[in-house]
Parts: C-alpha cells; sequence; structure tokens
C-alpha cells in the first residue's frame, strides 16, 4: 500500500532494500489481520511475497532498531516549535515455557507479584503539545547472576526478619555506623542499563531537538536514580514516597562552631506552612491544596524542588496527598505536575502494543528474534498514529480499531478484484473499498481517503 512504503522511505538509507520490503508487507499484515500476532499469523496475511520464511529471515535480521524509531520521528512527528521531554517506563510481558532468551521473574503492576516473562525499557519522547508519547528506543532488561542471587540473598533474608517476631530493630542510629558520602553515588546494574541508553539515545539524536528533562515513576525517586540521569546532563521529573521525610532548609544564625546546620523543622504533611500554599482547586466535594518549596531529603545530596498535592474529601474529611520532586530549581508547580501528568502516555504505548501490535503474543525464543519482536511492536505504536492522522481531520474519534478494519476492508477488495477478468473503473473501486471499510468500524470516517 502506497501509504505504507511512503511512511517507510525515510528507512532506505538505514535498512537493505529487501528489508524494508519485508518490513513493509508485515506491517499491511498487522493492520488487517485478525487474533493473535504470530509468525504464522503475518505470513497468512501479508499476500503475494509475505511467506513464511520472508517472515522468519525479516525476524532474524539484526535491525538497528533505535535508529528506525529516530528516523521515521524525524521525518514525519518532530515539530521545531513543540517542546519535547524522556518518559522511561518498564514493561513486563508474560512468558510460558524455559528456553525464551532472557526469561526471568520480574515484578508486574498489573498483577501485584513476580510472575516469569520478559522485561523491556523504553524511553519515549512527551510531545507536550500533542500530549503523546513516542516510543524512541526499546531495550531487554536481563538480569546477571550476581543480581539474581543478590535478590535471593535480600529475599531470604526479608523472610527471616518477618519469621522472627522476637527481632525489633532499635530505635535510633546503631552504635558504631558512620556517615555515609551521598557522593559519588554507586549505580545498581540496573540503573547503569538505562545510563548507558540514555546517552546513546543523546548521541543519535545529536542535539536536533532541546532536551532537558527525564520523567520516571516513583521506583526511580532516590538519589542514586537522580544522580545517574544528572550525569547525562538531564534533570529527573520524580515522585517520592507519601511518608518521606522533608526538611526545610536552616534559616537560623550561625552558632559560631561546628559545621553549619543544613536542616530545618521537618515537614509535617498535616500543617504545612501557608506561605508554600501555591494553589486551591474545588472540584466538588474534594478540595485540592497545592504546595510548593525547595526541601532536604537526607538521603539525597542536594535541594528537591518538591511539589506536594494534598486532596480532602470535605464529606469525610478522608485525606491523600502525593509527592513529586525534581532536581531543576526553575520548575513551577504548574509545569512540574503537568510533565509528571505526561508521563502516563507511555503507559498507553504499552497498552496499544499488547493489544494490537502483539507485544503480549509472540512466541519467538532466540535473542535477535525476541528483539525485533517487542520493537516491531512498539513501532507499529508510532506508525498507527501516522495512520491515523489523515482519518481524524474528519472523524476525531477514529480509532485503531477502525484503523485496522479500514485495511482488512482494503485487503479483501484487492484479493477479490484479483479475481474479476477486469478491474473495474477507478470510482466504482473507491465505493467498494468505503463500504467494506466501515463493515467492522466502530467510528467509521465520514469519507475514507481514497488507496489506490
Amino acid at each position: 500500500m502506497r501509504d505504507i512504503v511512503a511512511l517507510l522511505h525515510c528507512l532506505n538509507p538505514h535498512l537493505k532494500a529487501t528489508t524494508v520490503g519485508q518490513l513493509s508487507r508485515i506491517i499491511g499484515a498487522l493492520l488487517a489481520m485478525t487474533g493473535r500476532v504470530t509468525m504464522l499469523g503475518l505470513a497468512r496475511w501479508g499476500g503475494e511475497g509475505g511467506s513464511y520464511r520472508t517472515v522468519q529471515r525479516f525476524f532474524y535480521t539484526v535491525i538497528a532498531w533505535p535508529v528506525l524509531f529516530w528516523a521515521v520521528f524525524r521525518q514525519h512527528v518532530l515539530d521545531p516549535t513543540d517542546s519535547y521531554l524522556f518518559a522511561g517506563d518498564e514493561c513486563v510481558v508474560t512468558k510460558a515455557g524455559k528456553k525464551t532468551y532472557g526469561l526471568d521473574r520480574f515484578f508486574s503492576s498489573l498483577y501485584g507479584k513476580p510472575v516469569p516473562g520478559l522485561s523491556f525499557f523504553t524511553l519515549s519522547l512527551l510531545s507536550v503539545k500533542e500530549r503523546r508519547s513516542y516510543p524512541i528506543r526499546v531495550e531487554q532488561m536481563q538480569r546477571t547472576e550476581a543480581e539474581k542471587t543478590a535478590a535471593r540473598v535480600k529475599a531470604h533474608q526479608r523472610r527471616s526478619r518477618a519469621k522472627d517476631t522476637a527481632h525489633k530493630a532499635k530505635p535510633g542510629r546503631p552504635q558504631g555506623s558512620k556517615n555515609r558520602a551521598k557522593t559519588p553515588v554507586a549505580l545498581s546494574p540496573e540503573l547503569q542499563r538505562i545510563q548507558t541508553m540514555l546517552q546513546e539515545q543523546l548521541a543519535t539524536i545529536n542535539g536536533t531537538i532541546p532536551l532537558y528533562h527525564l520523567v520516571l515513576d516513583g521506583h526511580f525517586g532516590n538519589n542514586p536514580a537522580l544522580s545517574m540521569v544528572r550525569s547525562v546532563g538531564l534533570h529527573l521529573l520524580s515522585k517520592l514516597r507519601h511518608d518521606a521525610a522533608l526538611y526545610f532548609p536552616y534559616e537560623g544564625t550561625y552558632a559560631g562552631r561546628g559545621p553549619r546546620r543544613k536542616y530545618g523543622s521537618k515537614l509535617d504533611y498535616t500543617h504545612i506552612p501557608a506561605q508554600y500554599l501555591k494553589r486551591t482547586i474545588m472540584e466538588d466535594h474534594i478540595q485540592t491544596h497545592i504546595y510548593q518549596a525547595q526541601m532536604w531529603h537526607k538521603e539525597f545530596a542536594s535541594l528537591l524542588n518538591v511539589v506536594i498535592i494534598i486532596k480532602i474529601n470535605l464529606k469525610t474529611q478522608a485525606r491523600a496527598h502525593v509527592v513529586l520532586f525534581s532536581s531543576d530549581m526553575g520548575l513551577n508547580n504548574e509545569t512540574l505536575i503537568e510533565y509528571y501528568r505526561l508521563r502516563f502516555q507511555i503507559e498507553f504505548n504499552f497498552r496499544d502494543a499488547k493489544q494490537y501490535w502483539g507485544l503480549e503474543d509472540f512466541m519467538n525464543v532466540q535473542h535477535t528474534a525476541v528483539t525485533n519482536a517487542a520493537n516491531l511492536a512498539l513501532f507499529m505504536v508510532n506508525v498507527a498514529h501516522l495512520l491515523l492522522k489523515p482519518f481524524r481531520k474528519s472523524q476525531p474519534t477514529f480509532g485503531i480499531l477502525d484503523l485496522k478494519a479500514y485495511f482488512r476492508g482494503h485487503k479483501y477488495v484487492c484479493e477479490t478484484l484479483k479475481l474479476l477478468p477486469q478491474n473495474p473503473e477507478p470510482i466504482v473501486m473507491a465505493h467498494i473499498l468505503d463500504h467494506l471499510a466501515r463493515l467492522g468500524s466502530v467510528h467509521p470516517a465520514e469519507l475514507a481517503p481514497m488507496m489506490p
């Protein structure tokens, strides 16, 4: 299909013509097919030239996916007037069996426990103007044997402490313990892998767009993660624990002896000084207070730009709060909240990749094939968004199911016309295509674009 070929034209300098042709057929099959996304399914829906052997060759070809992601983004998405942020998150895919490359037990937030499967860490570019996330780099997370052993030891110690009811930690600081330096920070293997991803991606972008912030979830709300992000020249936006011990900077006079005091009074989340209140919002019976201050945390080496969001149910007096922070002291509370809110767009990428593009379905077991399957699923998230744009000009609610119905209808029309002794007039073909595309659509477009 011509629009897919035109979309992938920017990949010609980075891929062989054969591989680009294979990719275009696989994308066409992904858009038209129903059921699980497997290599056999792709071969059945690929049409002429899309045999199982062709699909197999593609999945076992080593492909520089980060370069392809960036080439498509730069050619079809990049807006010089827009602002972009980095976002990162881990996606866990459940898998059975024992031979899949990188198979291990990873914590899944959907199941609320560790599950056997694969873990992929994804970097994406968040568009502030569009409020969308575009995956830009996907790498499989694989723990070393040393990491697995350390995790087992830590889990065993935790279980032992839980069983030993007589064991109670004494209050205060353990006798003989020494101060721990907050800098330099020893990065965990996980943070080292993410640091490498960031460095390589920044080298790929090479200053084409200005990037200053990386948004991560609460798992990275700690000093080592902050140190890692600052080491690559970015500012971190993340979330602290709800019970994080924060301190106001000390504003008293110097006593004249000893080190200067750094920590002032400890923050009480139920009685925050009014001078730090920035906004109060009232919706129905929910009252929201937003506070902002520069504060210390004893586990961090530098001051933090902290925003605290407190919600109060005026009927029940129930309270809840969230603590966001950034290393960028120049961010105001509205911008910081807005940037962190955009982080959730990457979760929609994972949802679409699993639901429509085979991230949860693939049955490949070798390293290259697993890498290609995961990257293809998230690459399709960007491709689908670009293909949806012309449809949404006339029908804003046009979605992925409608897009797949349209391409499926186009597939049926093309296969049917091959059986006719003579092709009908183009206007008749367009009418047939428009009619068939509406059969499975949830929100059919008012006027489907013609695809010769």
